[in-house]
């Protein structure tokens, strides 16, 4: 769901794509603070099957969560037809899911052996439904039933459709929630996205941006992934078992110390290393660790430059891909050297 292959599965509806646990846990336990006391809502989430909901009940008692609730949208495939909701509806050959809910607001020590891990969590999903309700709705989480549950959540955390990313980060703006979700990479140069990072409501996640991201996906779409694609860009096989690769990074607006970090600057500037462009009185930079330290005007920096963007640090003033972006108007055209054009840039300026 970041590369084409992925953005071509969206569109021929296959857009189950799982994130990985271990992802999951790397990313979460750098915002343990803002979680405690908290409940979570996890609303493009499966409980059989997403990894999110399963994280978050292994960490409940030990992280202090409040509650988590998960909600399902009727319209995708059951992958995991043993672990489906409700069995007088899940026959063979049934292909999409029933919208429900789970509303988790304690994990009991199910198998008796003095922990809480995975196991008593798929105990308590596969015995115990009274956690677990139908939804009037389908369950999208632009649907008012989804949208009420959202009002009374704490912070959002899930891996939402890449097709309607724009929709919904503009709906947790309009509501006012505090989130870390999972979006395209390239969404940093979206004019509604980029406006929020601008404004400092909205940043990269703890986890480095150059880091794959890779996910589990459908037998059929693996199978077709391997037919058509090629491996190291489309997807990886790991242990035998493909995975779609994305171009994903983390998105949120929880605090984390990395974004207090000042970037080490050791360079000095010179014309000829640091060419201006032909339409900007900006110079480009084409990597990060290549910012002078010496230079106080606008600089163009790649879009992997928000991996350390330090507010304190740092003006972002605008980017090449949207004049709206720049309430100037200036750096929003496309940014040109010797005539020819560069790749997506941010433009930024130090602070003194």
């Amino acid at each position: 769901m970041g590369n084409k292959s992925l953005q071509s599965a969206i569109k021929a509806k296959n857009d189950e794509f799982y994130t990985q646990i271990s992802d999951i846990e790397k990313e979460c336990s750098n915002y343990k603070e803002h979680f405690r006391g908290k409940s979570i809502f996890c609303n493009c989430d499966d409980p059989y099957e997403s990894n999110f909901f399963k994280h978050f009940a292994m960490s409940f008692k030990s992280w202090g969560l409040e509650k988590i609730v998960a909600t399902c949208y009727a319209g995708s495939p059951i992958a995991n037809k043993e672990l489906s909701l409700f069995d007088d509806e899940s026959e063979e050959g049934k292909t999409t899911k029933t919208p429900h809910k789970i509303v988790i607001t304690d994990i009991p020590d199910m198998n008796m052996d003095g922990a809480v891990d995975l196991t008593d969590v798929k105990l308590l999903l596969g015995s115990d439904k009274n956690h677990l309700t139908r939804l009037n709705q389908d369950g999208d989480f632009r649907s008012q039933e989804c949208v009420e549950i959202l009002k009374e959540a704490d912070i959002v955390v899930t891996n939402p459709p890449f097709s309607l990313f724009r929709e919904f980060v503009a709906q947790l703006d309009e509501h006012q929630k505090k989130f870390l979700i999972i979006g395209n990479k390239n969404a940093i140069t979206y004019k509604e996205i980029f406006k929020l990072i601008k404004e400092n409501k909205m940043w990269v996640g703890y986890t480095p941006m150059g880091i794959d991201m890779l996910f589990d996906v459908p037998e059929k779409f693996a199978k077709e992934l391997i037919a058509n694609k090629k491996e190291g860009s489309a997807y990886k096989i790991v242990n035998g078992v493909v995975k779609g690769r994305s171009q994903s990074i983390w998105f949120t607006n929880l605090d984390h110390k990395k974004r207090h970090e000042d970037l080490f600057l050791y360079k000095k500037y010179n014309p000829k290393d640091y060419p201006t462009y032909d339409n900007y009185d900006a110079i480009d930079v084409c990597k990060v660790a290549d910012i002078p330290a010496d230079y106080e005007g606008v600089m163009g920096v790649p879009i992997s430059f928000l991996d350390k963007y330090n507010p304190q640090q740092f003006e972002l003033i605008g980017s090449n891909r949207g004049v709206d972006q720049d309430p100037n108007g200036i750096y929003g055209r496309g940014s040109l050297i010797g005539g020819k054009e560069t790749f997506k840039r941010l433009f930024i300026k130090r602070k003194k």
